[in-house]
């Protein structure tokens, strides 16, 4: 693997002579956010946090991705919360593009640089602060955790993609690879947040078709992304919204690696009674 980068939304506003069509599109199926519509004026403040702006990227939806929300947060020198969770039952995934962060959960500090990842569960209490020198930014993807009785609450995790060797998929596969921070096969997580890699030339060879929602973002590289039977090109800071059984595909262009983050719920029943 070559060094790995990632790509950190900055926002700005285009200016005047800019043409007013892009890729941007919401469809029943998918939704594609192109880095170039991510602008300082579609950006929200949230309640106990200083310093900080979100694009809030998904929200559950009915009728269209029901599971999750994703934000990308970005952090002034010194800003962060003390109350970052306004919702009880909620679980946490952090995705650290971009600087560096202290991140306190239950007492204890973790300090979290670029490509660092923590997953905080729902009982935790939790706090982060920029401690660098230059804006902090990360991915903050929420979801209510869904508990089952006999099972016990997951535990924190944290790692850094940095330090850790992708997974190849079956032999044939071996351009395309996931980075696993979460035990897969541990029923008590109810999500999952991998980056998966394609090598250039590599392909997702079939058109998945699955009940997980899907939020994806590119960290690195480019491809070509089938969604829905619509093929879209994408590029390092663009995000893809999936809601379930969306077929997706995907090869990936070159010249360097096609990365992207990529969120799913797993492990759990479908409700019967909504």
């Amino acid at each position: 693997m070559t060094e790995r980068s990632y790509y950190a939304l900055s926002g700005g506003m285009p200016d005047q002579t800019k043409k007013l069509t892009g890729q941007a599109v919401f469809k029943n199926a998918y939704a594609f956010i192109p880095k170039g519509v991510m602008t300082d004026i579609v950006t929200s403040q949230l309640p106990f946090w200083s310093g900080t702006r979100a694009w809030i990227i998904a929200r559950p939806m009915t009728g269209f991705a029901e599971s999750f929300s994703q934000y990308i947060m970005e952090v002034m020198p010194g800003g962060g919360s003390d109350r970052p969770e306004t919702e009880k039952g909620t679980q946490h995934a952090l995705f650290i593009t971009t600087g560096d962060m202290v991140l306190t959960v239950d007492g204890t500090e973790h300090h979290l640089t670029t490509g660092g990842f923590a997953y905080i569960p729902c009982t935790a209490d939790w706090s982060l602060k920029n401690v660098g020198d230059a804006p902090l930014c990360f991915h903050w993807i929420r979801k209510a955790y869904e508990w089952v009785d006999g099972l016990d609450a997951p535990d924190f995790v944290t790692g850094n993609d940095r330090e850790k060797d992708p997974s190849p998929m079956p032999p044939g596969h071996e351009g395309w690879m996931t980075t696993r921070f979460i035990d897969p096969t541990d029923i008590r997580y109810d999500m999952n947040v991998n980056v998966v890699t394609f090598m250039p030339g590599t392909v997702i060879p079939f058109e998945e078709t699955h009940v997980n929602e899907h939020g994806l973002y590119v960290l690195e590289g480019g491809g070509v992304y089938e969604l829905n039977q619509d093929w879209v090109e994408v590029e390092a800071g663009d995000f893809m919204w999936l809601r379930a059984f969306c077929p997706q595909s995907c090869y990936a262009r070159g010249p360097g690696p096609f990365r992207y983050l990529l969120y799913k719920n797993v492990n759990r029943h479908m409700p019967l009674k909504l």
